[in-house]
C-alpha cells in the first residue's frame, strides 16, 4: 500500500528528460480503488502485414471455441482465450471499381478507411480518416501523443509505386483526412528519443548527448525524482516501478547496441537508421517494445504498425526465404512458393506473439494490459495472388477492458465490412462514430 495519494499524471523529470509512468495502486486512494479499476483506459491498435496471407493455415477448421488453433496462429496458443478470429470481413473498396491494377495500394489505403483512394500518384491524394485517426481526435488530448505510427520499412509520400497509385498509398495506413497521410517512423531510436523527450529541443540533444558519450541512461536523468517517488510507495507499486524501469533500460540497451553495429554500414553510405538492428525480426520487437511503453505509461492509447508496405519485396533469409515477399505471394498455385509465404506468415506472427504475451504479462489493477487493450492484426489482402479484399485475415487480441467474448473463431456472412468492426472498437474507447467509409453498421457477437 502506498503512504501517499499520488497523482495519476506524476511524470519523473532530468535534463531533456520526462518519463511517465505505469498505472500504480498508489495513483488512488484505497476505498476509490474498485470505481478506478473500471475506468481504466482501454488502447487500441492495428498492425498490417502486406501482401496477403496463406489462408489454409490461417482459419480455423470451426466456428466456435478457439480449441485447436491452425498452423500460423499457433503461436498465440497462450494467449488464445484472449484471441478473436474474424472470417467474413472485407474492405470492398480496395477493389479496383474500374480502377485497373493497384491492389496493394488500395489494400494499405482502404484497410483503416474503408475508402476508395483515387487513382493518382500526384498531388492530389485521396482516401478517407482512418479509424485509428478518428480515435485520435476525440481522445488523443487525454495522453501526452494522440497516436503513434510505427512501421519497420521506409515509405514515400511522392511518386508511382503501384499501377498509377502514389506512394502515399501503399505505405501508410494512418490518415488523419482524406489528403492527409501520417508517415510512419522506422527508426527505434527516433520513437524512444520522442517518448521519453521534454520537448525542448536543445535540452533534448543535450541528454542525448550526455548518455551516448558517458553511456548513461535517460533513468539516471530522472533518478532524483524516481528516488523521492519511491519512498512514497508500498512494496508492490516499488516492485511494478522497478519492473517497467527494467524495460526501459532494456529497451535503451538494445536500441544502443544497434546504433553500434551500424556505424560500419552508415561509413558505407548506407541511409539505414542507425537504430535499426540487423535483423528484421529483432527490428520488429523493438517497435513492439516501443508500443507496449506507450501503452503501459498511458503516452497513448492508438497506435498503428506497418510491418512492412503492401507490395514489399523484402527476403527473408532468416528464415529460409531470400526470394522476395511479393514475388512469393504471386504463387499460381505452386506448393513451394506457397509454403514461403506461409513461412513468412509464420515469423510476422511470432513477432506479434512476443507483443501480446508481452502485454499478457504486465498486470493492471483489474487485469493485464492484453485485457485492457484491443489489438487487430492482419491484411488489406486475403490470397495474395488472387488480389482479393474479401474473407480478410484478421484476429482481434485483447478483451476490451473485459467487453469481448473472446477465445472464439466468427464466421461473418462475406463480405461484411471491416469498418463495422471498427465502429464496434470505437464504442469501447468512448468514441460513438455514426459512420467510417463503408460501414453498415457495428459488428454482433463480439460483446
Amino acid at each position: 500500500m502506498s503512504k501517499n495519494l499520488i497523482s495519476r499524471r506524476t511524470l519523473l523529470r532530468g535534463v531533456g528528460t520526462v518519463m511517465a509512468l505505469p498505472f500504480l495502486e498508489g495513483m488512488v486512494p484505497t476505498s476509490a480503488l474498485a470505481q478506478s479499476v473500471k475506468k481504466r483506459p482501454v488502447r487500441m491498435a492495428f498492425v498490417f502485414v502486406p501482401n496477403g496471407i496463406h489462408m489454409p493455415s490461417w482459419t480455423p477448421a470451426y466456428e466456435g471455441e478457439l480449441s485447436v488453433l491452425p498452423a500460423t496462429l499457433q503461436p498465440l496458443n497462450k494467449i488464445k482465450s484472449s484471441l478473436m478470429v474474424l472470417s467474413g470481413l472485407a474492405q470492398s473498396n480496395a477493389f479496383a471499381l474500374g480502377d485497373g491494377g493497384g491492389d496493394h495500394a488500395r489494400s494499405a489505403a482502404a484497410f483503416l478507411t474503408g475508402c476508395h483512394p483515387r487513382k493518382t500518384y500526384g498531388a492530389d491524394i485521396r482516401a478517407g480518416i482512418s479509424a485509428d485517426q478518428l480515435a485520435a481526435s476525440r481522445i488523443g488530448n487525454q495522453t501526452r501523443f494522440p497516436s503513434l505510427e510505427l512501421g519497420c520499412e521506409r515509405g514515400g509520400i511522392n511518386g508511382n509505386c503501384d499501377s498509377g497509385y502514389s506512394c502515399a498509398y501503399s505505405s501508410n495506413i494512418a490518415w488523419k483526412g482524406e489528403a492527409l497521410p501520417l508517415a510512419h517512423e522506422v527508426d527505434p531510436r527516433a520513437v524512444f528519443e520522442r517518448l521519453f523527450s521534454n520537448g525542448d529541443p536543445d535540452e533534448s540533444a543535450e541528454s542525448r548527448q550526455l548518455r551516448q558519450s558517458d553511456r548513461m541512461s535517460v533513468l539516471d536523468f530522472v533518478l532524483e525524482d524516481a528516488n523521492q517517488l519511491k519512498n512514497r510507495l508500498g512494496n508492490r507499486d516499488q516492485n511494478k516501478l522497478d519492473e517497467y524501469f527494467t524495460g526501459v533500460r532494456e529497451i535503451e540497451r538494445r536500441v544502443a547496441l544497434a546504433e553500434k553495429s551500424n556505424i560500419a554500414a552508415k561509413l558505407a553510405g548506407s541511409d539505414k537508421p542507425t537504430g535499426v538492428p540487423a535483423e528484421f525480426g529483432d527490428h520488429m520487437k523493438l517497435m513492439f517494445d516501443m508500443m507496449l511503453l506507450a501503452f503501459q505509461a498511458d503516452l497513448t492509447r492508438v497506435a498503428t504498425f506497418m510491418v512492412a508496405n503492401d507490395g514489399s519485396n523484402r527476403g527473408y533469409k532468416e528464415v529460409g526465404v531470400p526470394e522476395g515477399h511479393h514475388d512469393c505471394s504471386h504463387h499460381g498455385g505452386d506448393k513451394m512458393k506457397q509454403t514461403k509465404v506461409q513461412t513468412i506468415n509464420q515469423f510476422h506472427m511470432d513477432q506479434f506473439a512476443y507483443f501480446v504475451n508481452k502485454m499478457d504479462s504486465i498486470h493492471e489493477a483489474d487485469g493485464t494490459l492484453l485485457d485492457n487493450s484491443m489489438i487487430v492484426y492482419g491484411a488489406g489482402i486475403s490470397d495474395g495472388d488472387r488480389h482479393n479484399h474479401d474473407d480478410l485475415p484478421i484476429i482481434l487480441a485483447g478483451k476490451g477492458g473485459g467487453t469481448i467474448k473472446s477465445g472464439r473463431h466468427v464466421s461473418y456472412h462475406n463480405p461484411t465490412p471491416m469498418t463495422n468492426l471498427f465502429l464496434s472498437m470505437l464504442d469501447r474507447v468512448g468514441v460513438p462514430a455514426d459512420h467510417i467509409g463503408d460501414s453498415t453498421g457495428r459488428l454482433q457477437q463480439l460483446f
